[in-house]
């Protein structure tokens, strides 16, 4: 079974992880190139089973993914970004807190980057934060 964080390590991860728990966040994005190409990483498929790990690296729920597209950055539609949960106010903003999480990895990212779209669904928690 495959192992996955969200976000950046500490308050962000954290938070991320909560809205997992709570079920208000089912949906994740990564990067085609650099969250599955350059990881060596395959796409996500439909009724994979995945732990979502805390910053320890300790099992917080087993995830089952639900729905996997790919869409180029510039296209994503807003029903994904609500379904990421993070309270983001239109698609330019989720766009906008995108691209400001990869260049703070050293990261450009251009409209015609495609993204991998995860839907998901806590299929069992195995310890709260």
């Amino acid at each position: 079974m495959r192992a996955f964080t969200l976000g950046s390590p500490g308050e962000m991860q954290d938070r991320l992880n909560e809205l997992v728990l709570r079920g208000d966040k089912v949906a994740t994005a990564g990067l085609r190139q650099y969250d599955y190409v350059e990881d060596d990483e395959a796409l996500d498929s439909v009724g994979e089973v995945q732990v979502l790990l805390d910053g320890e690296g300790r099992a917080l729920a087993e995830i089952e993914v639900t729905r996997v597209e790919v869409h180029l950055f510039g296209l994503v539609p807003w029903e994904f970004a609500l379904a990421e949960g993070e309270g983001f106010s239109s698609i330019e903003h989720w766009r906008d807190a995108h691209r400001e999480f990869y260049a703070k990895e050293g990261i450009e990212v251009a409209d015609d980057d495609l993204v991998v779209c995860v839907w998901f669904r806590v299929a069992r928690v195995l310890q709260s934060q």
